[in-house]
C-alpha cells in the first residue's frame, strides 16, 4: 500500500459514501483476521480473547445461534413460477428445487445446509457455498466454512475469491460458482461478523462467568489473605498453601481450617453480592440476545412482562419480522441471483414459506384456514394440501364465501332466487278478496 493506515482511513472519513472495499485498497484481503483485529479485535476490553469457539461456549450465545438457524432452516423453500394473471403455481420440476429444497450435495441435506449457511452468517458475518454445475443447470451446492475463504479485490475493484482447502495450495473459485451471502453490511458486499464486533459484550460475558465458576469453586467465598507475625521459610509457605488448599473450596465447604499461633486470616476479596454478580450475568444475556435480535424469554430469560398472553405473541410476531425475515430475504435474494439465469428470473424466483411457523399452531392455523375459505381466498382443497391430505375434488376446490357458503359465481343467481322467493311470499301472505 503506497499510502499509510492512518492516511487511508482519514480518506474515508471524509468520504462516506465510499464502500469499505474502495478504502481498504485493493490489494488487502478483505477476510484477512489479522487486518481485521487492527479495528475490531479478538481481544476484548476485558482481556478475553473472542473468538467463534469461545463465544459458543456462552449459553445465550449458543441459544440465540442455534434458534435462528434451526428457525430458518426449518422454513421449506420452494421455486414458484410466474403465471400471466400474476398468479404462481409450484414449479417442483425446476431442475433447482431438488437442490435448495432436498439434497444440496452428498453429505449434507438441506436443513443441515441452510443451518450451517445462517450459522456462518451469524457468527462470521459472510455464508459461502461453492456452486457446482453441468452445463447451465445447477446441480450441487457444497458449503464452505467462511475461515477457509479469502477475499481480495482484483485490478477493476471486483470481488475474487480464493478457497484453502485442507491439503495443497489454495484455489480461486469463479464468482458465477460462489454462492456469496452476507449479513449486515455496511458496503453492501462483505458481511460484519458479529463476533468481532461484539467483542466487548461476549468478552464481558465470559469474564463474568469466570468469576462465577471461580466464586462457587471457592465455596462461595471471598479470597482470603492470612497475616502472620513471623517470617516463614519457602518450605513453611508451600505447607501452609498446601493446607489451605485441603479445606477450601466448594467440596470441602463447612470445613474449617485450624491456625497456628501469629496467624490471622483477613478478606481481601469482594463479597458476590456486592458485586453484583448475578445481576452482571443477567445482563449479559440481554446484550447478547440483543445482538442477535432474538428476545431474552426465548433463550429462558424471563420476566412477569414477557411470560403470558398477548406480549409474548407480539413479541414473537416481531421476532419473525424483523430477525427470521431479515435473513430470509437476504438468502431469497442471493439465490435469485447467482444460481438463477436472468432469462430463468423472468419466470421463476426462490421463496421461504413463512407459513410454515403456523404448524406449531394448531389453534391459529385452523383461524386461518377457517377465514381464509369463508372470504373466497382458498379452497378447502388448497388447505388440505397445506395439510398433507388428498384432494376431495368437486365442490371442495370451488371458492366459497361465507354468505351460506355458496359458489362464489352463483352469488348474483342466490341472490336473484332470494328475493323473487321473498315477492311470492309477500304476495301469499296478503288477503284475497
Amino acid at each position: 500500500m503506497t499510502n499509510s493506515l492512518s492516511t487511508v482511513i482519514g480518506r474515508a472519513a471524509r468520504k462516506p459514501s465510499a464502500s469499505i472495499s474502495d478504502w481498504l485498497g485493493k490489494s488487502i484481503k478483505l477476510s484477512d483476521g489479522g487486518f481485521w483485529g487492527q479495528f475490531l479485535g479478538g481481544q476484548s476490553s476485558s482481556g478475553k480473547t473472542v473468538t467463534v469457539d469461545s463465544a459458543m461456549q456462552l449459553s445465550a450465545v449458543w441459544s440465540c445461534v442455534r434458534i435462528i438457524s434451526t428457525s430458518v432452516a426449518g422454513l421449506p423453500l420452494g421455486v414458484y413460477q410466474r403465471e400471466a394473471d400474476g398468479g404462481r403455481k409450484d414449479a417442483r420440476g425446476f431442475e433447482l428445487y431438488d437442490v435448495i429444497h432436498t439434497s444440496p450435495n452428498e453429505d449434507m441435506t438441506a436443513f443441515q445446509f441452510w443451518q450451517a449457511m445462517v450459522a456462518a452468517m451469524l457468527l462470521r458475518g459472510n455464508a459461502y457455498a461453492e456452486v457446482h454445475r453441468m452445463a447451465n443447470r445447477v446441480v450441487a451446492l457444497d458449503f464452505l466454512l467462511p475461515s477457509r475463504v479469502d477475499l481480495e479485490l482484483d485490478d477493476d475493484g471486483r470481488i475474487t475469491y480464493w478457497y484453502k482447502p485442507r491439503k495443497g495450495p489454495r484455489r480461486q473459485i469463479e464468482r458465477q460458482n460462489m454462492l456469496h451471502i452476507p449479513a449486515f453490511s455496511l458496503d453492501g458486499r462483505v458481511g460484519l461478523s458479529a463476533i468481532r464486533y461484539g467483542a466487548d459484550v461476549f468478552g464481558a460475558a465470559m469474564s463474568a462467568d469466570d468469576a462465577a465458576n471461580g466464586t462457587f469453586k471457592n465455596g462461595l467465598l471471598p479470597a482470603v489473605a492470612f497475616k502472620v507475625d513471623r517470617v516463614l521459610r519457602p518450605d513453611q509457605r508451600e505447607e501452609f498453601r498446601d493446607y489451605i488448599k485441603q479445606v477450601s473450596g466448594a467440596l470441602n465447604a463447612g470445613r474449617s481450617p485450624v491456625l497456628e499461633q501469629g496467624i490471622t486470616p483477613e478478606s481481601i476479596g469482594i463479597n458476590p453480592v456486592d458485586a453484583q454478580l448475578l445481576e452482571s450475568r443477567t445482563y449479559s444475556i440481554e446484550e447478547i440476545c440483543r445482538w442477535f435480535g432474538v428476545p431474552p424469554w426465548m433463550v429462558g430469560k424471563t420476566d412477569s412482562g414477557s411470560n403470558w398472553g398477548t406480549g409474548l405473541e407480539q413479541q414473537m410476531i416481531a421476532f419473525l419480522t424483523f430477525s427470521i425475515s431479515s435473513i430470509t430475504n437476504q438468502i431469497q435474494q442471493c439465490v435469485n441471483k447467482r444460481l438463477l439465469t436472468p432469462v430463468e428470473r423472468r419466470s421463476y424466483y426462490v421463496e421461504f414459506s413463512l407459513e410454515a411457523f403456523l404448524k406449531a399452531d394448531s389453534a391459529g392455523r385452523a383461524e386461518w384456514y377457517s377465514k381464509m375459505t369463508q372470504n373466497g381466498i382458498m379452497t378447502r382443497d388448497e388447505c388440505r394440501v397445506k395439510e398433507n391430505l388428498p384432494r376431495h375434488g368437486g365442490n371442495a376446490a370451488v371458492l366459497t364465501v361465507q354468505t351460506n357458503l355458496a359458489p362464489i359465481d352463483k352469488l348474483g343467481q342466490s341472490t336473484d332466487a332470494q328475493t323473487a322467493q321473498a315477492a311470492l311470499k309477500s304476495w301469499l301472505d296478503q288477503p284475497q278478496e
